[in-house]
């Protein structure tokens, strides 16, 4: 097999639970590969690049077996090279003296600015 399916390859190696969510990811134009927006038809082979938004973070992957069926872990690990840039570090968490009673407004304010 030399080529597959984005969708489909996307769902075999984990990177999304369901085969769906692939297909919605690349309709919703979170797929470019070699830098080149796609449908969820398009093939993806050995060698190609594929950027992809999973969650709230860019993954950048190199494709070096491609794959039709779901593989377990480590075997999907080995089916592309990752040159995604760290992932950041979450904030620190603001801390509150326990019985120091309700957050005021201010307070709720910081906290939600340190969420997003």
């Amino acid at each position: 097999m030399e080529s597959v399916r984005v969708d489909q390859w996307l769902w075999a190696v984990r990177l999304y639970k369901t085969r769906v969510a692939a297909t919605e990811a690349c309709k919703a134009h979170h797929v470019h590969i070699n830098g080149l927006l796609v449908k969820p038809a398009s093939q993806v082979k050995v060698g190609d690049r594929v950027n992809v938004w999973v969650g709230d973070r860019n993954r950048v992957l190199e494709v070096t077996r491609v794959l039709d069926k779901r593989v377990g872990a480590p075997q999907a690990a080995e089916c592309m090279n990752d040159h995604s840039p760290p992932k950041p570090e979450s904030p620190a968490v603001l801390s509150r003296e326990h019985g120091s009673g309700r957050p005021t407004k201010r307070d709720r304010r910081d906290l939600d600015r340190m969420r997003w």
